[in-house]
């Protein structure tokens, strides 16, 4: 169960065990080492039906240890049933008090949601989960067997019940402003949340919120950076009326129309025959509607009067795992002899999820010759990316591993879950999307009203899935079409380009597509981030660059890295530039494009003249209202005091740091250009690219900066005539 899974999550966890025995392993071992305590993690529904045990037996054997029963009101590991009896937070700090637990505190989301009358156990406190640190380090001090009841209902749970009405879901979504993000990854290490996600853009890699995904737990906005906004009030935006196709009688040759929403008529497609029993596999990840796609085909199978039968293999997917759906259908039922599709017996693979599909157990699946393969080409990032920023799936790998197996004629790529979520204002509808794009191509089975009429019997957004299946149908009839509906133009500024998904190769995009746009867009980036003046300084030192790398060795790539990376250390965002990229009109732009309805803004700032400090010395966000859409136009307007004597931001250290960078940075570029010779381009390309991991705001900056100086002067003593190499000026290093 859960303490098997931890052993591959990169967590200090010493000993696993079996359910019920939580503790008993410490128990026994610590009368023969030095650590004086540790923690010890319990789920409720363990904890309702052994796990009590476990924890009379440590307060026995006189330990010290605290429990952090996590009450997440499910057992959410095997499909999030409800408890098997009565169990609710203070009925569990009753229990622990009576048998010898103490003190007991409890952690949770919501403190206000406890009325003052509730039965705790006496002594019993409760605490907001931002203190939970300080609750540990409290404890961790303590003799004896201590508790922390850590309140927070499953997120897979919560998204389940929202859907059913049977859960408050508040109207308030977390946005990042991407112009203002730095890729820092601190957002993903506070929440440990795969719904904050990789946004590929001209300047680098940003994040964003995939609003289907996520469960509303906000605390991503906690990460120490100023581009996270929410919204509170209004809806997702539903997709609109932006001139959609419709097509005369039995053609899909579109004409433009003023309802997006509209399909035309579309030719029916030559439905395979089940002489000889059809496999199917659909393959994705936990929570996408993967078990549906499953559900839906067989079920219409039963009602055109064939057999069908179909095994889920769900395994994990409770957590976002990966999960594998083995449907056959065949016209007796004694014609169907195993219950998973068997190696190389596939006669089609849908796949939600092209690294689960690309996975050995899948491969197996797929016969050369037989097997067809569907798979979505949009990328979704894996818990990897939680704790690696710098993460990227070998998706071109990935495909040629199903092009090898099915043969590349075989596989089909589509940006179903991009389309999708573009077509139907949600990602869930990939799965129905699929499955309309898989039946136009022929290669289902089973009719159409056979399969609408599933659809019908399943009873979950019926008008959602049926108008999802038929965009899918479209799809395979005329993708520009639907990609012309699906990408509506967009406002590019000179605060933000136009960010697309870099796997996605059906994305259009606005990236610079040489040296000379690259340079000359960056040009007028910095003439709005301060003047012309110091935009003609980025365009003097690279155009040196350029010459002397033309001299020397011909080509550009040193000259790219440089046009990038000293741009990046010129535009450093400092009070100014943030205000100035929230009231760039870009901004309120995308927010209009991706939510509707009567909405207010909040944004989550730590203004270093203002802001309290923790007690490691950070400073702390606050939260302000859309008054300060107001406050960003006017300290955007004063952007030309930046750097002089009436700078009053630019007195603190972070900002000295970044002004020293410039000039650090130069100065290397321009030792580097002495010794330049084809034998050391690519590690100088390496130097020049270093500022690409000086990442975040304020002590994640910090970090990030120490890190990337260290690698650097690796790289510079591996220099070829390293010690021609102009070192950088002791008074930056000291900044």
């Amino acid at each position: 169960g859960c303490h098997y899974m931890a052993q591959w999550m990169d967590r200090e966890t010493s000993t696993f065990t079996h359910m019920g025995a939580e503790g008993v392993t410490w128990a026994g071992a610590a009368h023969f080492t030095t650590e004086k305590h540790v923690f010890i993690n319990i789920g409720d529904g363990t904890y309702f039906h052994s796990g009590l045990l476990a924890i009379r037996a440590a307060v026995a054997s006189k330990v010290n240890a605290t429990y952090k029963v996590l009450f997440n009101d499910a057992v959410a590991m095997t499909g999030g049933q409800r408890h098997d009896g009565p169990l609710n937070p203070w009925l569990i700090s009753q229990q622990l008090h009576a048998e010898g637990v103490t003190p007991i505190m409890v952690v949770t989301d919501e403190p206000e949601k406890y009325a003052a009358s509730l039965p705790w156990a006496p002594g019993t406190t409760v605490h907001h989960r931002d203190q939970l640190d300080a609750v540990q380090k409290q404890l961790r001090e303590l003799p004896g067997i201590s508790a922390v009841i850590y309140d927070q209902t499953c997120a897979s749970e919560k998204r389940r019940r929202r859907k059913i009405g049977t859960f408050p879901d508040p109207a308030k979504r977390a946005f990042i402003n991407d112009a203002v993000c730095e890729g820092c990854g601190d957002c993903s290490v506070k929440s440990n949340c795969v719904s904050v996600e990789p946004l590929e853009t001209e300047f680098g890699r940003k994040r964003k919120i995939n609003q289907s995904s996520c469960n509303k737990d906000y605390s991503c906005v906690n990460g120490f950076c100023p581009s996270f906004v929410t919204v509170e009030g209004g809806t997702l935006k539903k997709p609109g009326k932006a001139g959609a196709a419709t097509a005369g009688s039995g053609t899909a040759s579109a004409k433009a129309s003023a309802d997006a929403t509209a399909l035309p008529d579309l030719p029916a497609p030559q439905i395979p025959a089940v002489t000889q029993p059809f496999n199917i596999l659909v393959t994705g990840i936990g929570g996408t509607g993967v078990i549906t796609i499953g559900q839906i085909v067989a079920v219409a199978a039963h009602l055109e009067g064939n057999s069908a039968q179909v095994l889920d293999m769900s395994g994990l997917a409770q957590k976002g795992g990966q999960v594998t759906s083995h449907v056959q259908i065949a016209a007796r039922n004694e014609d169907l002899h195993a219950t998973r599709v068997g190696t190389a017996a596939a006669d089609l693979v849908v796949g939600a999820d092209l690294l689960v599909t690309a996975g050995k157990d899948v491969l197996s699946r797929i016969g050369a010759g037989r097997t067809r393969v569907l798979v979505n080409s949009t990328l979704a990032p894996t818990s990897a990316f939680v704790k690696d920023p710098n993460w990227k799936l070998p998706a071109d790998a990935l495909e040629q591993a199903l092009a090898d197996a099915a043969g590349q004629e075989a596989v089909t790529l589509v940006a179903a879950n991009r389309l999708a979520t573009a077509l139907m204002g949600d990602a869930i509808a990939t799965n129905m999307f699929l499955l309309g794009y898989a039946f136009q191509q022929c290669l289902v089975p089973v009719g159409e009203a056979a399969l609408l009429r599933a659809i019908e019997l399943n009873g979950v957004s019926i008008d959602f899935n049926k108008k999802a299946f038929g965009w899918g149908r479209y799809a395979a009839v005329d993708a520009a079409a639907v990609e012309r509906i699906a990408t509506p133009a967009q406002v590019v500024s000179l605060a933000s380009l136009m960010p697309r998904a870099a796997a996605d190769k059906s994305a259009g995009g606005a990236f610079s597509r040489n040296l000379e746009e690259l340079v000359t867009r960056r040009v007028a980036f910095l003439t709005a981030y301060q003047d012309a003046g110091y935009a003609a300084q980025y365009s003097r030192f690279v155009e040196q660059v350029r010459q002397a790398e033309a001299a020397k060795i011909g080509g550009t790539r040193l000259t790219e890295a440089v046009a990038r990376y000293f741009y990046k250390l010129m535009a450093y965002k400092d009070e100014y530039e943030v205000a100035r990229l929230y009231s760039d009109p870009a901004f309120m732009e995308k927010i209009r494009a991706q939510f509707d309805g009567d909405y207010q803004l909040k944004f989550y700032l730590a203004p270093p003249l203002f802001s309290k400090r923790n007690d490691q010395g950070e400073l702390i966000k606050q939260q302000y209202g859309a008054w300060m859409m107001g406050a960003f136009g006017l300290l955007a307007k004063l952007k030309r005091l930046r750097g002089t004597a009436f700078d009053i931001f630019g007195r603190t250290a972070e900002r000295r740091s970044e002004r020293a960078l410039i000039g650090e940075y130069r100065d290397t570029i321009t030792g580097l250009l002495a010794a330049l010779s084809k034998d050391t381009l690519d590690t100088a390309v390496a130097i020049a690219s270093i500022p690409e991991e000086i990442r975040g705001f304020g002590h994640v900056k910090e970090r990030h900066l120490a890190a990337a100086r260290a690698k650097r002067d690796g790289l510079l003593a591996q220099m070829q005539g390293a010690e021609t190499v102009a070192r950088p000026p002791a008074v930056a290093q000291a900044a």
